[in-house]
């Protein structure tokens, strides 16, 4: 039985702020913004490359602001990601050299955490 994620909640206070800037900062796609009602507005935005993808608005989740922790996509350079990110007004670690791995951090406007994995040569 084959089972994917294809749709992560991230818990935010201002939608607008949040949905700019994940996409004008970070580089995601908006796939929709929809607003059902006063009580449900439901924005898609997707990574680029992503099968999966992220879902934040009013009336999604009951997860307090800011308590998303730790999603991770991979990537394939994490020095590019640093520079691209960084360039766009993000505010990232450095790049954390792991045996597993070459990490960047961040966060949402929130504090919903981020890292980024640029994988070890196999």
């Amino acid at each position: 039985m084959d089972m994917k994620i294809e749709l992560v909640a991230i818990p935010v206070t201002d939608v607008d702020r949040a949905k700019s800037f994940y996409v004008d900062q970070v580089g995601f796609h908006a796939d929709h913004d929809y607003v059902l009602s006063p009580e449900l507005r439901f924005v898609q935005l997707t990574p680029p490359g992503s099968a999966c993808s992220i879902v934040l608005g009013v009336g999604i989740t009951e997860m307090a602001p800011g308590t998303q922790d730790g999603l991770q996509m991979v990537i394939e350079d994490a020095d590019a990601a640093l520079a691209e990110l960084s360039g766009r007004g993000v505010e990232c670690s450095g790049v954390d050299e792991q045996d597993w791995g070459r990490f960047v951090y961040f966060a949402d406007p929130d504090g919903n955490t981020w890292s980024l994995q640029q994988m070890p040569p196999r």
